[in-house]
């Protein structure tokens, strides 16, 4: 099976109609609003391709990144995604919750990665920007969350130089991390 390649209604060298006539036929699939897939495409996670296609600084946060890096059990309720603040929010059908993050710090620990399945591509926080922005969101994530998916990270071989060091660089993260290790250790 192919890639999975996102297109866009009209985007093609056919007419609209010839597009939505080919979809409505089942050639393609549609994932979200003028978004579509071809039918035979690899299993792509709709999500991932949907807020990549939404948004060109989307970029998986919170707990949908610990997820990613297996330093939480919690299975979020909608993929997180962080875009700059002062960004307009997209309109999205998928189980998306947009998170507005600092302009300043937001390209801190921040990676792409391919979307398994497609052709496209989307940021990712590394796993200690994920557990400082869990420090510092831990009064709405819960203080669990931080403290779990350290004692993980520490056991899977984290230094804690290298997670102090972005944690020094976001508000209200780096004091209830040092206390956190300093109870840990």
């Amino acid at each position: 099976m192919p890639a999975a390649t996102l297109l866009r209604a009209g985007e093609r060298a056919t007419s609209r109609s010839t597009f939505y006539r080919r979809a409505n036929a089942g050639a393609y699939e549609r994932i979200a609003r003028g978004l579509y897939l071809p039918s035979d495409a690899d299993a792509a996670d709709w999500d991932w391709l949907e807020a990549a296609a939404k948004h060109p600084k989307a970029t998986i946060c919170l707990t949908s990144a610990l997820a990613y890096y297996d330093l939480t059990d919690d299975i979020p309720q909608a993929l997180d995604i962080a875009i700059p603040r002062g960004s307009r929010t997209p309109a999205t059908e998928g189980a998306i919750a947009w998170h507005h993050f600092a302009a300043d710090s937001f390209g801190l620990g921040r990676t792409t990665i391919a979307i398994p399945g497609s052709n496209m591509h989307i940021g990712i926080y590394s796993p200690e920007r994920s557990i400082a922005d869990a420090f510092r969101l831990r009064g709405s994530l819960g203080y669990e969350l931080g403290r779990d998916a350290l004692r993980r990270w520490l056991g899977q071989g984290g230094k804690p130089a290298d997670l102090l060091e972005i944690a020094s660089k976001l508000p209200r993260t780096r004091g209830p991390l040092l206390r956190t290790l300093e109870v840990m250790a």
